[in-house]
């Protein structure tokens, strides 16, 4: 059994609720654990399970952030299945987060590019994920940057890489490239107010982290467990 935990985003500059990210959890032994390989969690199941929720949280939220992997993001039928979500779910928008997994697969440039015009289209959008950490650096999104709407910054990989000391430097160049391409950033693993500070002082008004609010479960209708 899959149901989405949701982690808060938060604008601080207003003190509001912009939107949720949904996190997939599998239910093993009475316990919510991270399912050991997303892309074998069947994509209707997925795409289901975020429509569900999705509907459930309408009145709350403008938008709620979905992850996939580059490859699922070039799926055809992956494809289908979100742009049938974003249409039960309307008008709640939903934000495709690029993560910085390293897939198999080799992806081109034009491929991700022709896909964003695909989901674009029908409402959806794209959101760089993890930047700076894994595939997601700068050379290889600059390409794809002026596609996008949105890009994140997370400092928990920077923590999980041992490079904590570089997340200053590293986020105003983030905090630069968003400004240069318009794009809205969101920082993300704020779990102190020293972090918050920071962020203030960098004029990030857009956070998400256990500062904020740690992810949640969220039960469907006729759930019973906890």
């Amino acid at each position: 059994m899959y149901r989405y935990f949701l982690q808060p985003q938060l604008d601080v500059l207003n003190n509001s609720l912009i939107g949720y990210e949904m996190l997939i959890r599998q239910r093993v032994d009475d316990k919510w654990v991270l399912p050991k390989n997303f892309e074998s969690i069947p994509i209707d199941i997925q795409a289901d399970l975020m429509t569900k929720t999705a509907k459930k949280l309408m009145l709350k939220i403008g938008s709620v952030s979905f992850n996939v992997n580059q490859s699922q993001f070039i799926d055809p039928t992956i494809a289908k299945a979100i742009v049938a979500a974003q249409k039960q779910i309307y008008p709640v928008n939903l934000v495709l987060e690029v993560t910085e997994e390293v897939t198999d697969d080799h992806i081109t440039n034009r491929q991700i590019i022709d896909q964003v015009h695909y989901f674009d289209q029908r409402g959806i959008q794209l959101s760089l994920d993890d930047v700076g950490t894994g595939l997601n650096t700068y050379k290889h999104l600059e390409p794809i940057l002026s596609y996008a709407s949105e890009i994140k910054f997370a400092m928990q990989n920077f923590r999980q890489e041992g490079r904590t000391a570089e997340i200053p430097e590293n986020l105003k160049f983030w905090k630069k490239i968003a400004d240069q391409y318009k794009l809205r950033l969101i920082l993300e693993g704020v779990e102190n107010q020293d972090e918050a500070d920071m962020a203030d002082s960098l004029e990030i008004d857009l956070c998400q982290g256990w500062f904020y609010g740690k992810p949640h479960l969220f039960k469907l209708d006729g759930d019973k467990f906890d």
